[in-house]
């Protein structure tokens, strides 16, 4: 893996993340920062996929399941080719292919509609069975919110993708602790999500979520997995990049302000 071309990947993400909001005057932003080095690794260095032809049969998928941080995974499709960085400032405009929350029928690259939390790891068990059954080599990529959790549907998925062994399947967490209505542990504690997925007879790795080398070598860890799904627990910071919205959970679902924007943005060029 080139390290210092992902790093500018993830970075550039973040910036067209900040920028998008902005010029929206709505969004979420810390989860959407606290994917960016994830998303780079998986778009620039471990998945099959082709931006002249989204639909690729045999293409690597990827859902986000968190799917209100979209703004992410748009500036990272956008970035890779999908379609015109340009498109990025109709961000949530009325008529734009660029809903709040991804939309796999009218965006390039986008695999799966989410937004409603539960749903999207669900529909990548189906996409990893379907792949099985029909004994194609591509793999599955899901990222899921540590809020998202909270469903009850997420465990019945976690329980289907252990019954049906699907090793294509690779699930991982952003482990940042907080959410819209504040810290994880004091609206629905799940103090040791490891514990949790080894319980469900899971292959489970923990990384440090923004340690590029940690999210590559975890994710080819999967790959070699046979007989079971993956999770990767992934500890990351939401807001992460931006002083004054890093582990501050007001920053979950609020746009920054111009004097906000320039100083995230000088905060990033920076790194």
């Amino acid at each position: 893996m080139d390290v210092n071309k992902v790093k500018l990947v993830a970075n550039e993400i973040r910036m067209h993340t900040i920028e998008m909001l902005f010029k929206a005057g709505s969004g979420h932003p810390g989860g959407s920062l606290s994917i960016a080095d994830i998303l780079a690794v998986l778009y620039v260095d471990k998945m099959k996929f082709d931006p002249k032809n989204p639909n690729l049969d045999d293409r690597d998928r990827f859902v986000l399941s968190k799917g209100h941080a979209s703004a992410a995974l748009y500036s990272t499709l956008a970035l890779m080719g999908f379609f015109p960085v340009e498109k990025l400032d109709s961000f949530r405009k009325i008529d734009s292919f660029l809903q709040g929350h991804p939309d796999m029928k009218h965006t390039p690259g986008v695999d799966m509609t989410t937004g409603s939390l539960g749903q999207g790891i669900s529909a990548a068990c189906g996409m990893a069975l379907a792949a099985k059954l029909s004994q194609r080599q591509n793999r599955v990529y899901a990222i899921i919110g540590d809020g998202e959790l909270e469903e009850g549907e997420v465990w019945e998925a976690l329980m289907f993708a252990n019954q049906y062994k699907l090793s294509n399947l690779t699930v991982i967490l952003d482990f940042n602790r907080l959410q819209i209505d504040g810290p994880t542990c004091d609206v629905m504690d799940i103090d040791n999500p490891a514990q949790r997925f080894q319980s469900f007879h899971l292959n489970t790795i923990e990384i440090d979520g923004h340690n590029l080398e940690a999210i590559s070598q975890a994710i080819d860890a999967a790959r070699s997995v046979k007989d079971k799904p993956t999770v990767i627990i992934a500890h990351t910071v939401k807001g992460k990049g931006v002083s004054f919205m890093e582990n501050q959970v007001g920053w979950h679902g609020k746009a920054p302000n111009a004097e906000e924007t320039q100083k995230a943005l000088a905060e990033l060029r920076a790194l």
